[in-house]
């Protein structure tokens, strides 16, 4: 049916013309590309608790991630950039303080800056295909801000954790907590513009066919 296709077209349409990978897929690679450097200090420092390692792979990798991107003539966006600052400064703060407690609470500093740079509205129409972005950008407009509430909502949680908890419960929701709540808040607004994007198409078409 005609309505199914254009459906299917706004809600699961690849998000670059030529590419076949799924929209939510698609989404969630920009979204590890852009926070790189953060994701892989957060998950190497979890995964191996040394600080040198993760500082120094996770500065790496952005780095690379970056010098690849020039090399390509592909645009760098302002995420990027912070993610790999964050990483550098307090990544080399913590091997100069050596302070267990400042290395506890560098990711609430990393995810209130993460935070603070998603309040910019429109920040996350890059990760859209043009024609969900077309029918639901209030929609994607919404969810911006929802997602600088998740960083500021992490960064709180690691808080409370390096203030109150032990480094063992602390180590283990850094491990978990900040890659799955991504995961599922991905799904969540795939799922809810899938829904409401659906909606209105099919309100379209039967004012159109009144």
């Amino acid at each position: 049916m005609v309505e199914s296709r254009m459906i299917e077209q706004a809600t699961t349409a690849p998000a670059q013309s030529g590419t076949s990978s799924h929209p939510l897929v698609h989404a969630g690679r920009w979204l590890v590309s852009d926070l790189l450097s953060t994701l892989a200090f957060v998950g190497i420092y979890a995964a191996w608790h040394s600080i040198y390692l993760a500082t120094g792979l996770g500065i790496g990798f952005g780095f690379a991630q970056i010098a690849y991107m020039k090399l390509r003539h592909t645009e760098v966006d302002v995420l990027q950039w912070l993610s790999l600052f964050l990483v550098c400064v307090f990544g080399g703060a913590s091997l100069v303080t050596q302070n267990p407690m400042f290395i506890m609470l560098k990711p609430t500093l990393i995810y209130c800056a993460v935070g603070a740079v998603m309040l910019r509205p429109g920040w996350m129409n890059r990760y859209m295909h043009p024609i969900a972005l077309a029918r639901g950008g209030d929609i994607t407009f919404v969810f911006g801000y929802i997602w600088s509430g998740l960083m500021f909502a992490t960064a709180a949680a690691n808080l409370g954790l390096a203030v109150f908890a032990t480094q063992q419960t602390w180590v283990w929701f850094l491990g978990i907590f900040p890659l799955a709540s991504k995961v599922v808040m991905v799904g969540i607004q795939y799922a809810t513009m899938r829904f409401l994007i659906r909606r209105r198409i099919l309100a379209g078409m039967a004012t159109a066919a009144a």
